[in-house]
């Protein structure tokens, strides 16, 4: 690209979430702590950036430790064997002003899935420092069986102890990295 800018995963304003139902009666919401990624962009425009993005599987948190440890476990993540989730090849398409969808290859447990992930732009803003930062809303949803996360329990009704579609929520904040 042309003109390329450089933009980097701002950890401190930056949120990756993700739901999943709960003996289908209830939703679990948990986060990732630790996570890294970048944007090449032509310009300030974002149609057709490339990005790729890297999360740390262990530092998952759902408020409930014994929890954790059975997601970092082989039962789930197998965090030992696959420390990192990443998001490779990533290509934004503009659908309007303020509309983009993301799609590329989304990594877990070393297995690979096209995805597709729909993308709100908040804009560019200067912060008080004078450095250039430009914010998103990821959402998505992903069936975690394709990535053999398939754990699961009955119940003594015959329903499952964890759902199978998992809803992805990214709050990102870039920083503009080769001013």
């Amino acid at each position: 690209m042309a003109n390329t800018k450089l933009w980097k995963i701002d950890p401190a304003h930056t949120e990756v979430q993700f739901k999943v139902k709960h003996l289908v009666i209830s939703t679990v919401t948990g986060t990732f702590k630790v996570f890294d990624g970048e944007v090449h962009s032509n310009g300030d425009d974002f149609d057709g950036a490339e990005t790729s993005f890297s999360i740390d599987a262990k530092s998952i948190d759902t408020n409930t430790p014994d929890r954790d440890n059975h997601l970092r476990s082989d039962d789930f993540f197998a965090t030992e064997k696959h420390p990192t989730i990443d998001f490779k090849n990533g290509v934004l398409h503009k659908v309007s002003d303020d509309e983009f969808t993301l799609k590329g290859d989304l990594t877990i447990r070393g297995i690979s899935k096209p995805v597709e992930l729909k993308v709100e732009f908040g804009g560019v803003a200067k912060d008080p420092w004078g450095v250039v930062k430009a914010g998103f809303e990821i959402t998505g949803k992903i069936n975690r069986k394709d990535f053999q996360l398939t754990w699961n329990a009955t119940t003594e009704t015959g329903g499952f102890l964890v759902g199978d579609d998992v809803r992805l929520f990214v709050n990102v904040q870039l920083v503009e990295a080769n001013n």
